[in-house]
């Protein structure tokens, strides 16, 4: 029997499916390093990401199996695109804006961002950054404030802080204690998760 059988387990996915935030989504595009993305993959789930864009057309598709990264990528959903074009196109009209990751003289602090509205986080390679073509499609671009001599972060400490600033101005206006799904969207959720 599946531990996720259990009454615990199954409590605590339906716990963990009410505080998923549909509104906040993030976008990878190009990362290389597979535990960079495994790694962001355990952040969105400890976040409440619901759903991951991967945007691929100059590295090779990272392995996102349902077993790597302690299992965290099998609870957050994922499409793939080939052009960042395509992806913003079907987020904008899903009513989201997009915000990418970039240190550029237009950029504006992560802390200066609403990030309690519909938005999409657009994280770039971890050499090239975000593409020009990521940048210039934004609705805004944004930077980390960084106080010593290197000017980055990992890509994947870089997504946890942004996650993490996400989160904590979602908790402040009391996000995660009302689901934005409907419920039917959550009871198909829970049984779906219930089955892994």
């Amino acid at each position: 029997m599946k531990e996720f059988k259990t009454p615990a387990r199954l409590a605590k996915i339906k716990a963990a499916v009410l505080r998923r935030q549909p509104s906040l989504h993030l976008v990878l595009e190009n990362i290389h390093d597979q535990h960079n993305v495994g790694a962001i993959f355990r952040t969105c789930d400890a976040s409440g990401v619901k759903a991951v864009s991967l945007v691929y057309n100059l590295e090779k598709y990272p392995s996102v199996g349902e077993v790597s990264s302690a299992s965290a990528n099998k609870w957050v959903e994922r499409k793939r695109y080939l052009k960042i074009e395509d992806c913003y196109s079907e987020l904008r009209q899903q009513g989201f804006k997009i915000y990418t990751s970039l240190l550029a003289p237009d950029a504006v602090s992560l802390y200066d961002l609403d990030l309690t509205e519909k938005v999409a986080i657009v994280v770039g390679n971890e050499h090239r950054g975000a593409s020009p073509e990521a940048a210039a499609l934004a609705d805004r671009v944004f930077y980390i404030p960084m106080q010593g001599m290197i000017q980055s972060l990992n890509v994947s400490v870089a997504t946890a802080v942004t996650l993490y600033e996400s989160l904590r101005q979602r908790v402040a206006k009391g996000m995660y204690g009302k689901s934005e799904m409907s419920d039917a969207e959550i009871d198909e959720m829970i049984e779906k998760w219930s089955k892994k």
